[in-house]
């Protein structure tokens, strides 16, 4: 039986995640306690379930760090400082502080994170991303026609890995024959997300792995850059931006490649599986998208909402702070649960229910705002619209052909397995 009341919920038990988002945990804790101390390892954590809180403190990174312990529910072992080829890893915390050194981009506070935005924000300008779509049609045409053939396939493996994996490989410059290596990397890293949630280790040698091959792939485009060629990619134009006279060390773009690969390519995978599965369940919503392609701009923000691809982030207080009543001492962690701000029944009617119409739609599925507001936002959100696009040329109907076997996690909402079976147009 799953728990009933707020004390019974432990939002660090992957098993309440085994079947996607526990929603029946997150409405109690809406409800019942809004601002939730969660027990569970490193002194546990606050859970905010509410859009607005969940909006307010995303905002606010001068008195939630993203930097000192990290955007995990539990301590990230810290990269050490001067990492270039691979993050060697360090002994932890001192004094709550994570120590200098190379981080991840969604590890790292304003002022450092700005300059390092300014820099990355080159390659993602609409004007870039625009350029990918036709690319990013003709994969998607050749996969969907492929599945479709099949009439019955499963989807996560077929079509949802297919697109994300192959434009980010593309978009950052990597040969085609080292896609499959990269895809596998990011796979068990993102496995090792999970593990380290509960209580696992974390993918030290694949991180390190990437960062090597990252590296390598980046002396050879500033061999490029220097022979006087035009940078033609996100990796080469992100390596030759200049902010103040700053450009991107070695080891800020290994971390950068590392987190575009792994979290670029999960994020669009568990949105387009979740969103299959959503419309699978239900039809109805399926013929009105075919029938009404004008919805499709409104359906890709419901498939985002629906499935709420990360479902949380965290971020530590810099200072004593209060929220709803309950006192939040410095030091102490308060995660951001997207996937219960997406479902807030004060923002959203009926928001259990999947509707490609629906409007407004002020999803969290990016972040809410501030500082760490998706840079991959209007990638993601047009491989979604061009996959769904694209399964609407061809499908008429989808119905589900076998068990959904979610990844699991409390972090990311992922669909290991996802058979479907297809009625050609």
């Amino acid at each position: 039986m799953p728990p009933t009341q707020p004390g019974e919920i432990d939002l660090s038990d992957l098993r309440l995640f085994a079947e996607g988002i526990p929603h029946f945990a997150f409405a109690r804790l809406r409800s019942a306690a809004p601002v939730y101390g969660n027990p569970g390892r490193d002194g546990g954590f606050w859970a905010l379930t509410r859009h607005e809180d969940v909006c307010a403190v995303n905002r606010d990174s001068r008195r939630f760090s993203s930097e000192r312990r990290g955007v995990m529910t539990f301590d990230q072992r810290l990269l050490s400082k001067g990492a270039s080829t691979g993050p060697a890893r360090s002994g932890g915390l001192e004094g709550g502080r994570a120590e200098p050194g190379p981080r991840m981009m969604i590890e790292i506070d304003p002022p450092r994170h700005t300059r390092y935005r300014s820099l990355v924000n080159r390659g993602f300008t609409p004007r870039m991303v625009a350029t990918l779509e036709p690319r990013m049609r003709e994969i998607a045409r050749l996969a969907v026609d492929e599945a479709v053939a099949l009439r019955r396939f499963d989807f996560a493996e077929r079509l949802a890995n297919r697109l994300p994996v192959q434009m980010i490989c593309e978009l950052v410059g990597v040969p085609r024959e080292d896609q499959r290596m990269v895809e596998e990397l990011s796979d068990r890293i993102q496995a090792g997300a999970a593990q380290g949630a509960a209580g696992g280790g974390i993918a030290d040698a694949e991180i390190a792995e990437l960062c090597a091959y990252a590296n390598r792939l980046g002396e050879e485009k500033r061999r490029e850059l220097a022979g006087g060629r035009e940078p033609h990619d996100i990796v080469t134009t992100l390596l030759s931006a200049d902010v103040d006279g700053h450009a991107l060390s070695p080891a800020e773009f290994a971390l950068f490649f590392l987190l575009l690969t792994v979290a670029g390519n999960e994020t669009t995978r568990s949105a387009l599986s979740g969103g299959a599965l959503a419309l699978a369940r239900n039809p109805e919503q399926w013929a009105l998208l075919r029938a009404r392609p004008e919805l499709l701009e409104r359906a890709v923000e419901e498939v985002l909402r629906f499935s709420s691809p990360i479902l949380y982030m965290a971020r530590t207080a810099t200072c004593d702070v209060e929220i709803r009543g309950e006192k939040i001492r410095e030091g102490e962690r308060v995660v951001l649960w997207y996937a219960s701000a997406n479902f807030d029944e004060a923002v959203f009617a009926d928001p259990l229910r999947f509707d490609v119409a629906r409007t407004p739609n002020e999803h969290v599925a990016f972040g809410a705002g501030g500082p760490h507001f998706c840079l991959g936002a209007s990638l993601a959100r047009l491989e979604v619209r061009v996959m769904l696009g694209e399964l609407a040329r061809r499908v008429s109907e989808l119905r589900l052909a076998g068990p959904v076997v979610h990844a699991g996690s409390n972090f990311s909402n992922g669909i290991l397995s996802l058979p479907l079976e297809v009625a050609v147009a």
